[in-house]
């Protein structure tokens, strides 16, 4: 038994949710500064303990998910029955939406690695020869923009999966009655 265009929308849009869930609560817990214990000639950042970096990479793996699951979705043979990828680029709108949804994607991507990349440097990295140093954490707000991206891009995937369904339907029309696409 096949996969339908419903199972692979809802796996498209369940995955998209998840990797939006844990962006935003991996930007919640996100600690706003570490305390500095000024050590003879360092600094030593002391942070509490937060999933923020944990939840950051989950987002970003379920967003890879999400955008692998509608990318695969466009050009699976539903039904056994397979349609040219010209066929569906030749559609407008489904060449517009596929294009946005690799473009959210990928500043999602972004979104999400930077500031997890960057809090987990903080961590690892936390001691400082500059005595000056206030024990900073990754930018505030990019962990959210980014998951909200990231749900914008699965939700893109979803409506080219729309648009993908109809010009299936239109081109197996097509190939019924005999016309020559």
């Amino acid at each position: 038994m096949g996969v339908t265009i419903k199972q692979a929308a809802l796996i498209v849009g369940g995955l998209g949710v998840l990797s939006f869930i844990f962006g935003v609560i991996a930007e919640n817990k996100k600690p706003a500064a570490g305390t500095p214990i000024p050590g003879k000639d360092s600094v030593l950042c002391k942070y509490p303990s937060d999933p923020s970096v944990a939840l950051g990479y989950l987002s970003v793996s379920f967003l890879i998910l999400s955008s692998f699951a509608g990318y695969w979705s466009l050009f699976y043979p539903y039904k056994g029955k397979s349609v040219p990828h010209s066929v569906l680029f030749q559609s407008t709108s489904f060449t517009i939406f596929f294009s946005i949804a690799w473009f959210t994607g990928g500043l999602a991507a972004t979104l999400l690695l930077w500031p997890t990349i960057t809090e987990h440097l903080h961590l690892t990295r936390n001691v400082h020869h500059n005595l000056e140093t206030q024990c900073p954490t990754a930018k505030t707000g990019l962990l959210g923009g980014g998951a909200f991206v990231s749900l914008d891009s699965a939700l893109f995937w979803l409506v080219a999966l729309m648009l993908a369904d109809n010009a299936r339907q239109d081109h197996f029309d097509q190939v019924e009655n005999g016309i020559k696409a």
